[in-house]
């Protein structure tokens, strides 16, 4: 094909000239407009981000505006569509079935679920009389948050208030239905009580400040003898019905304090006599109790992280850590919640005897519980054979609370070259004098004091109170004159009438009540935190020096360690050797903890997450605080409520080894 060529014009071949001035100016304005227009489409990285957040921000408050504009139903209609009718609640079902209100029911919440309100604060706070500090919105951790921190913080060498603040937990069914708006923590139990018939004249949230030592929330608040008040109350105007007891979580440890505290003599107790229980408790219906501690706070009160903060820094390292930003957020954190004294009720208890040693453990063989197609399967490891007798790499050593490096953990005993912390010289950090606004006990320790640590290697349960008493020797001198975490030799003693035993299982009796009934109900099916591989982390001003190592994990369908830390079946955050051994054996018959013969049921509930977001978080969860608003624990409570007794509910309900792990633990009964 020819190719068109454009033909010259007679001008094209003549010299170009310049133009006129008026032309050349023209040309500039044009290309200065030219310039302006290609800069106003370029957009940094702020202006992405503003715009990022502004669709965020519109998306949300029209969806909020939806929901709010659409009528109640939707909701249910939407989800029925896609999952099929729903079962009825609990309430509902009871109320068919006849059940009335009977016994008094009793709430005590755990640590964190409370609401806590200020009543005095520094300038800051001025605003804020009666005003929710935890609970809510947590509006004030944004808006001033050195303020929160401060006013949040007890004194660290009282335990107690610091002057010029009063936060006080705060009263009623509304101290702890909800932990933030949509968030329920009792309200679905309420609910469904409240359909049956129940109201406050026969419900009481026994709220307290979850931050004081248990015997503290007495000399502050009388909060124990304000409890006594009420229970008795509420059994003398329902007709002399015995009360029923639902404490949840660290609540669990909180009433068995109380159960003590009662029968003592004034003015160390409440001088309600012996026999006060027996008249006056009808059962007492435990709730993901942490009885015998959780390996979770251990690290919490060691390095202000769990297995959630380790999975946070590992998609974003050094956000939490003061390199980035300067935020030091954990360092806040540790400081703040090493003066919340009820933290040490959960330090793990009974030491290697309930836990395990170098080389056992009562879970020895066992796997994190695996869901698929909500059916449980439990995978085990080398199931047959004894850790005590076999030593090789790939065992899981549950016994080794903390390892400093995952071939620590794995190793046998006998390989470890271990030097002991205890008496190791601590050295000086100028740090001390530099981090005042984060100061966190390390700063005193040196980095001779924090090699020592990391040279001893593995801890079990035995190490636990010598290694925070190393680290932390300020917050253990307070702990320890309010709890106490071994196991008694003789309960006769004199010394186990003081109140630092009574929140202990393992150091205290049950009340003189035959006819009363306990019960640990709880979830499995979870992986739940056990053990921890830790590491040293490199030196820099106003740091936390340990820090569970991440980069440790197996990538294997049934995974026991993941981000540095291994786990067995649980709650997801109470293992369950700790809520049910003491229902399974340390109380079951009459024992030397549990004189009168109190009748004990351990009853699990398998996890079965929501299939889909329109579920919320389930009417079958078993995790920590979801369990909550269980169907099937939620009718257990009722009927119990209404004159069941543990029989009629059909006794022990097990899905895991608890029996069998509780069997390896040789305690003396």
């Amino acid at each position: 094909m020819a190719l068109l060529r454009r033909r010259k014009r007679p001008d094209d071949d003549s010299p170009q000239t310049p133009g006129s001035p008026e032309e050349d100016e023209d040309k500039t304005i044009k290309s200065q407009k030219r310039g302006k227009k290609r800069r106003k489409k370029e957009y940094s990285c702020l202006d992405n981000c503003c715009w990022l957040v502004g669709c965020i921000c519109t998306t949300w408050w029209f969806l909020l505006f939806l929901y709010n504009t659409m009528p109640a139903s939707f909701p249910q209609y939407v989800t029925e569509k896609i999952t099929g009718p729903l079962p009825d609640p609990p309430g509902v079902k009871c109320v068919k079935q006849g059940l009335e209100p009977r016994h008094p029911v009793v709430f005590v919440p755990g640590i964190v679920t409370g609401g806590l309100e200020l009543w005095e604060g520094h300038e800051c706070a001025e605003d804020l009389f009666r005003k929710k500090l935890w609970g809510g919105t947590f509006g004030e951790i944004y808006k001033r948050p050195s303020c929160w921190l401060k006013h949040m913080s007890l004194d660290n060498k009282t335990g107690l208030d610091p002057p010029g603040i009063r936060v006080r937990p705060v009263s009623g069914l509304v101290a702890a239905d909800y932990f933030a708006p949509g968030y329920f923590v009792w309200a679905v139990l309420i609910a469904n009580l409240a359909r049956v018939g129940y109201e406050e004249k026969n419900m009481y949230m026994a709220a307290y400040d979850w931050r004081l030592s248990f015997q503290n929330t007495e000399a502050r608040d009388q909060t124990l003898s304000r409890i006594k008040s009420n229970i008795e109350l509420m059994v003398a105007i329902n007709g002399g019905q015995k009360a029923v007891i639902i404490p949840h979580s660290m609540g669990v440890l909180y009433f068995l304090h109380f159960m003590k505290w009662v029968e003592a003599p004034a003015p160390m107790g409440g001088g309600g006599g012996a026999d006060w229980c027996a008249k006056h408790i009808k059962a007492v219906m435990n709730i993901g109790g942490p009885l015998l501690g959780a390996p979770k706070a251990l690290a919490g009160l060691f390095s202000a992280e769990a297995k959630d903060i380790a999975f946070a820094r590992g998609i974003a390292p050094g956000v939490l850590d003061s390199d980035v930003f300067q935020i030091q957020t954990l360092q806040h954190i540790m400081r703040m919640s090493r003066t919340w004294d009820s933290t040490m009720s959960m330090i793990p208890k009974g030491g290697e005897t309930i836990w395990g040693g170098l080389d056992w453990s009562p879970e020895e063989g066992y796997l994190p519980s695996q869901r698929t197609n909500a059916n449980i399967t439990t995978s085990r490891c080398n199931q047959n054979e004894s850790y005590s007798t076999m030593c090789d790499t790939t065992r899981i050593n549950y016994g080794r609370l903390i390892s400093f490096g995952r071939d620590v953990a794995e190793s046998c005993s006998s390989d470890i070259e271990r030097t002991d912390f205890r008496g190791a010289v601590k050295g000086y950090n100028l740090a001390d004098i530099k981090c005042r606004d984060v100061w966190t006990e390390y700063h005193n320790m040196g980095l001779s004091g924090i090699k020592a640590i990391a040279e001893y290697k593995a801890y079990t349960a035995g190490d636990l109170l010598d290694l925070l008493e190393f680290v932390a020797p300020k917050m253990m001198e307070r702990g320890m004159a309010h709890y106490s975490h071994g196991i008694a030799e003789n309960l006769d003693d004199p010394k186990y009438a003081h109140y630092k035993y009574w929140a202990n299982p393992l150091e205290t009796k049950l009340p003189n009540a035959p006819d009363m009934e306990i019960y640990s109900m709880y979830g499995v099916g979870i992986p739940t935190e056990r053990a921890y591989v830790y590491k040293l982390t490199p030196a820099a001003e106003c740091y936390i020096p340990f820090q569970i190592d991440n980069a440790a994990g197996d990538i294997n369908e049934h995974v026991c360690l993941k981000d540095g830390v291994y786990t067995v079946d649980g709650d997801e955050t109470v293992p369950a050797l700790s809520a049910g051994f003491m229902c399974a054996k340390g109380w079951r018959g009459k024992t030397r903890f549990n004189p009168s013969g109190i009748k004990t049921y351990v009853r699990e509930y398998d996890h079965n997450p929501p299939s889909n977001f329109l579920e919320g978080r389930g009417t079958q969860s078993g995790a920590h605080v979801d369990i909550m608003g269980n169907f099937q624990l939620i009718e257990d409570v009722i009927r119990v409520a209404a004159g069941a007794s543990g029989e009629e509910l059909g006794g022990d309900r097990v899905y895991t080894d608890i029996f069998k792990w509780s069997k390896k633990i040789n305690l003396k009964l």
